[in-house]
């Protein structure tokens, strides 16, 4: 029953155009605002204590982030709009360097980006802008498993892949080693068995290093990118210089905490410019190291 009701629900929405998804996006973020006491108080404090804003200037900036976070919800259901006629007239790239290295590096690419902006039409806008690759996203796959293939499906395309996180080693492997592109979302929290500690926003963060150790076994470029919204319906592609972790020296150890590193910073520098686009709902800080910890880069 659930998997029918689900269904009809993405059928209606899937008849929404781009400025229907964002009202109705912004009324489910007041909505979120009000019925999320906790989360909408872990926001502000959050911004308070790690963007070092004032209390009303960080609950104005949060109030604001759930706006967008209740956008990104809906955004999936726009996945199909996302065509030649997309870019055309709602995309912005910013510096064309980062996608112009990620259609000519002729070896493996693993992409980057955050819960940030409209992050759910990366994979679409991708598929569009580098026809010619082979392509997959490895995402966290909910409990619900009808919701798991509704997003699954949603999220598709003929030449783009989704895959569940779990065991998805293999399957990356062989793509990347062909020359494909693996994208990766990095900034959330993950289990101590899969973590490596790092600072984010001035805070120790589980890490999850699960991209940068397939990023080094098949030798691959790590390439930054993120979609943020802009006025007028307005969408803007930011791509940042990429690491290619061949060059990378030290030990297995050091080189994870390179790569890791890399993509944590390249995150963080995008909350900081537009914190009201990050999705502060997150338990980002939930998993931490051990008590008496302390972070000690690894020498190379």
């Amino acid at each position: 029953m659930k998997d029918i009701v689900y269904a009809s629900l993405a059928a209606w929405g899937q008849g929404w155009d781009f400025e229907t998804v964002a009202a109705r996006g912004e009324l489910l973020g007041r909505a979120l605002w009000r019925l999320l006491p906790a989360r909408r108080e872990m926001a502000c404090e959050a911004m308070t204590r790690l963007l070092g804003l004032e209390p009303e200037q960080a609950r104005a900036v949060a109030r604001e982030s759930f706006g967008h976070n209740g956008r990104s919800f809906l955004e999936i259901l726009l996945a199909h709009r996302v065509d030649k006629r997309f870019l055309h007239d709602r995309l912005r790239i910013v510096d064309p360097t980062g996608l112009e290295v990620m259609g000519t590096h002729r070896g493996p690419v693993v992409a980057v980006t955050a819960h940030l902006g409209a992050w759910e039409l990366l994979g679409p806008m991708f598929d569009l802008l580098l026809p010619e690759r082979e392509k997959q996203i490895v995402v966290r796959r909910p409990k619900d498993q009808p919701l798991h293939e509704l997003t699954t499906r949603l999220r598709t395309r003929p030449n783009l892949e989704v895959l569940d996180h779990r065991n998805a080693a293999p399957k990356v492997l062989r793509c990347l080693r062909r020359g494909g592109i693996t994208a990766f979302l990095v900034d959330h929290n993950t289990s101590t068995s899969e973590a490596v500690f790092l600072p984010f926003l001035g805070r120790i963060a589980a890490v999850n290093m699960g991209p940068a150790l397939l990023a080094l076994r098949a030798g691959a470029l790590i390439q930054p990118g993120f979609l943020l919204r802009e006025a007028q319906g307005g969408y803007a592609l930011h791509t940042a210089p990429g690491l290619d972790t061949r060059t990378l020296g030290g030990s297995r150890e050091a080189r994870i905490h390179q790569v890791a590193l890399f993509y944590t910073q390249a995150v963080e520098r995008m909350v900081r410019q537009y914190p009201n686009q990050w999705y502060w709902l997150h338990k980002r800080w939930k998993t931490q190291p051990p008590e008496g910890w302390t972070y000690r880069p690894p020498q190379s």
